[in-house]
């Protein structure tokens, strides 16, 4: 949701269409400023969340964020994940989900196998940053990995899982965006494919890892690797995908977050959230 007059304007605009959890941003998503915040701005955002009731609440990182890029733009992203998860403290907030970026070689062309098994030693820069980011914040923030619909780090469930494997830390989780598990081509059309999805996610990383889920349609086809987010009911991914996801027992306590652009391209709305909640069995 904006939070466009300040941060603590949006558990209202999120309660206002029907949402009980949320996703902003902590500062700018196309700029490196880090985020700052006073002391009247926790004060303000806190007493809107309690009387709106909406919890929890994450940040998601900005856009700019690449943890295996060049040194300079590593550098940037790691100052820029310390400042938001510091801040993700003082707010209340749950954690940061995070783009985690790709490898300079990715520039050229990076071929996409969302079956790779086996990672080397172009991950240990990776790996360093987010344990540099780890270290320097609050503990009881979380570092939450989103999976990727393009040819970027995330892409495949083994390389999320090799990161977490490396990582050994309880705080960093994931985040799960049915649009880029739609361009990716994993498949949850219907109980059946979502439980061997969900079999599959549990003994690679374990249930207890997945945090929350992006809930979008998308424009373009099965296993496109584009990710282009759409309303609900007006792209590609099947309205039985939502249904299993939002009714399994196994996950149907996690939030989920919408991210579609609105029916009037100002963002997630109301008539995306009633969508939502009419799947609900």
């Amino acid at each position: 949701m904006s939070t466009a007059g300040g941060l603590h304007k949006a558990p209202e605009r999120v309660s206002n269409i029907g949402g009980n959890c949320l996703q902003i941003f902590s500062t700018s998503p196309r700029g490196w400023k880090p985020a700052e915040i006073s002391k009247e701005q926790v004060e303000k955002f806190q007493q809107a969340k309690r009387e709106y009731g909406v919890d929890p609440v994450y940040f998601h990182a900005a856009y700019l964020i690449n943890l295996a890029g060049s040194p300079a733009t590593q550098e940037k992203s790691v100052r820029s994940l310390t400042a938001e998860l510091q801040a993700a403290e003082r707010l209340g907030v749950k954690g940061t989900i995070v783009h985690l970026g790709s490898f300079l070689k990715d520039a050229q062309g990076r071929e996409a196998d969302r079956h790779k098994t086996e990672f080397g030693s172009e991950y240990d820069e990776l790996l360093g940053n987010i344990r540099t980011v780890l270290q320097a914040t609050p503990p009881e923030t979380l570092f939450i990995i989103e999976n990727m619909g393009m040819r970027k780090i995330g892409l495949a469930l083994e390389e999320i899982a090799f990161l977490i494997k490396e990582l050994k830390d309880e705080r960093v989780r994931v985040c799960l965006d049915t649009c880029h598990l739609h361009a990716a081509g994993y498949d949850l059309s219907g109980p059946d494919k979502l439980q061997e999805f969900l079999d599959r996610f549990d003994k690679l990383i374990g249930l207890d890892r997945l945090e929350v889920w992006h809930i979008n349609d998308s424009r373009d086809e099965f296993g496109s690797l584009r990710d282009r987010h759409e309303n609900l009911k007006e792209g590609q991914i099947p309205a039985e995908v939502f249904t299993s996801l939002l009714n399994s027992d196994r996950i149907k306590d996690r939030p989920f977050i919408l991210e579609t652009p609105g029916f009037d391209d100002n963002g997630p709305d109301k008539d995306n959230m009633d969508i939502l909640k009419s799947l609900i069995q």
